[in-house]
């Protein structure tokens, strides 16, 4: 006999109280329902039911092969269910919030690619650098880059490294010279960001040690960071980029790229979704396209 199907019968016996009632859910006879806990009782070198013509129950040994048998079926269904998911099509709403630019420019065209692969699935992103409450919101997946605060209740999986990048117009590092080293960084004008009142400073890898930490001075404070790559390819200073948004303009020498023999910091990209037992095929479909998409856009 199949052992978790003997499972999966004596459980439903003791749920139902009786052999006659777990023969009916499973449409075997009442002596088919025996064969099958003699099967496991046999197996095991232990009796699982004591058994009058009125009533049963299970022994000591019965009771804890019981809780067993219930976590493992338990175990297999889910087991089903992720083939089952994997097998089917994502349909449904999918609500992504993720940082604005990020968004159009990496994240957005690859979740379009996949919502025109599945025509039953619908796509509600928001675009927006402030964080959101993925739980309390409704989200059920977010994009987040740099470090992560309170992720209790979510699941996490880093999709790729954004790289940031020094750069600077020729017609500005023609007026003001080419810094050659980071301390010459304080001598330039900056285009600061600034996010949610407080300036970011810019970081550089340092072997062994965490970043350095460099506070850019200038006179332009923009909360916007392509606003920041068009002020810095009009000449009005330095900039600290991702590469992925100055591609373009490092490409065409409307940028020029400084520190070419240094790393680079990187921003860890992750996704973020509601802890639950299974995850949907939507979500899945998504976090696989971003995971593989994304480090080529990154770099």
């Amino acid at each position: 006999m199949d052992r978790l199907t003997s499972m999966a019968v004596f459980v439903k016996a003791v749920d139902l109280g009786s052999f006659a009632a777990a023969a009916d859910a499973f449409e075997m006879s009442g002596p088919m329902v025996g064969k099958h806990v003699r099967f496991l009782e046999e197996r095991l070198g232990v009796r699982l039911l004591n058994r009058t013509t009125r009533r049963q129950s299970l022994t000591d040994a019965g009771q804890a092969y019981y809780e067993r048998c219930r976590a493992v079926l338990i175990e297999a269904e889910a087991a089903d269910a992720v083939v089952a998911d994997e097998q089917s099509e994502p349909r449904g709403k999918l609500r992504v919030t993720m940082p604005a630019l990020l968004g159009r420019h990496c994240i957005a065209p690859l979740l379009m690619k996949l919502a025109r692969k599945y025509p039953q699935l619908e796509l509600d992103l928001s675009f927006g650098d402030p964080i959101a409450d993925i739980i309390e919101a409704g989200y059920d997946l977010a994009i987040r880059t740099g470090d992560l605060d309170d992720q209790s209740g979510l699941i996490t999986r880093r999709l790729a490294s954004q790289r940031m990048v020094v750069c600077g117009a020729r017609s500005y590092l023609r007026a003001n010279g080419k810094p050659k080293k980071i301390d010459d960084l304080a001598a330039h004008q900056a285009i600061i960001y600034r996010r949610s009142g407080r300036v970011r400073p810019w970081l550089f890898p340092q072997a062994g040690q965490p970043p350095r930490e460099i506070m850019p001075a200038g006179r332009l404070r923009l909360d916007d960071l392509e606003a920041i790559a068009d002020a810095a390819a009009q000449g009005m200073g330095l900039a600290w980029l991702p590469s992925w948004l100055v591609r373009e303009r490092l490409d065409t020498g409307a940028l020029i790229g400084l520190f070419g023999g240094q790393d680079e910091f990187l921003y860890d990209c992750h996704a973020l979704w509601p802890r639950s037992p299974r995850l949907s095929p939507k979500v899945r479909a998504a976090v696989d396209i971003l995971a593989v998409a994304l480090p080529k856009l990154m770099t």
